[in-house]
């Protein structure tokens, strides 16, 4: 199990080391002057020489992207264009907010998303599994974004049940909770329809199995079978759609930050590219991916865990 680790830990950081090489690519891609933008169409060409100087874009890219990784290494992700404060500070402040949100949109989107699978693959074929069935590709189909907008406009704005944009940082837990709900909603009613769909697969696979058999052949109740037995086996590919669901979360919050205003690591960059403000960008989304490929690394540990055969595998 050591040497497993050791493995995906290697293969996670030679991925993050690739994102931060493309990123820092593309970044120079965009069309506008960084200087310029910076600094404004009034800038002195003395201003102009010294802040090119301060951000080394000088020197050529390939120095620059060394230049990154070394101070990288001792934490330094830069320091903000506009502030001068340093990067990693402004991208932990909002890192909080969304991470809860993360958390909040799949934790429900697993409270709903699990039984749902579980109770349509122990009534295979009939009326109520065809409804989970189009329910659940329902909420596949429709983007977090337009699930936002109109969760806004109807639950928000028409209704007011709930704060139309902001966070509530001062209020109390129950006031917090009302600000979150809606962009949770929004992010996590997709991935109840992927869980839904992957749980029932994996248990209508595993019903069918002997041990399972025999279970029903002694006369256990139904609802014991599925929910003591068959659910955990079937529950080790969820596992690892957990971890992904988790990374594509992360992205689908940039939509929920900015529709409903949303402090968050989505806010901050969609602001960031438009501000042409690099070092911000490149500190947020590296982040954003360290998150994400040591979230698939967890779920592949657990998965690993989980599994007698993996686990049998590998010692």
């Amino acid at each position: 199990m050591i040497s497993y680790l050791i493995r995906r830990t290697g293969l996670s950081l030679v991925i993050v080391a690739l994102v931060i090489v493309a990123l820092f690519l593309m970044i120079h891609l965009i069309p506008g002057d960084p200087v310029s933008i910076a600094l404004g169409p009034r800038a002195t060409p003395e201003a102009e020489a010294r802040f090119i100087e301060k951000m080394k874009l000088d020197r050529p890219i390939y120095v620059q992207l060394a230049t990154f990784f070394g101070n990288l290494l001792t934490g330094d992700l830069g320091r903000d264009i506009f502030t001068d404060r340093p990067v990693l500070d402004l991208v932990l402040a909002q890192l909080p907010n969304t991470v809860i949100l993360a958390v909040a949109s799949l934790g429900w989107a697993i409270v709903i998303g699990i039984p749902l699978g579980c109770f349509s693959a122990a009534h295979p074929n009939s009326a109520a599994d065809r409804i989970t069935g189009i329910l659940s590709v329902g909420t596949i189909a429709v983007p977090s974004f337009v699930v936002s907008i109109y969760a806004l406009l109807l639950l928000a704005i028409e209704l007011r049940w709930f704060p139309v944009i902001g966070i509530n940082d001062e209020s109390g837990l129950w006031a917090q909770l009302r600000f979150l709900t809606l962009p949770a909603f929004a992010v996590g009613l997709g991935w109840v329809g992927y869980l839904a769909r992957i749980v029932r697969a994996s248990m209508l696979e595993v019903l069918g199995e002997n041990h399972v058999r025999a279970a029903t052949a002694f006369g256990l109740p139904k609802r014991k079978i599925v929910y003591n037995y068959a659910l955990r086996v079937a529950i080790l590919p969820t596992i690892t759609l957990i971890g992904v669901g988790f990374g594509g979360l992360l992205s689908g919050a940039v939509f929920a930050e900015i529709i409903f205003t949303r402090p968050g690591l989505g806010k901050l960059i969609f602001d960031m590219v438009e501000a042409r403000n690099f070092p911000v960008v490149q500190g947020a989304v590296l982040i954003t991916a360290l998150l994400y490929v040591f979230a698939l690394l967890a779920t592949d540990v657990l998965a690993a865990f989980f599994d007698p055969r993996m686990r049998q595998k590998l010692s």
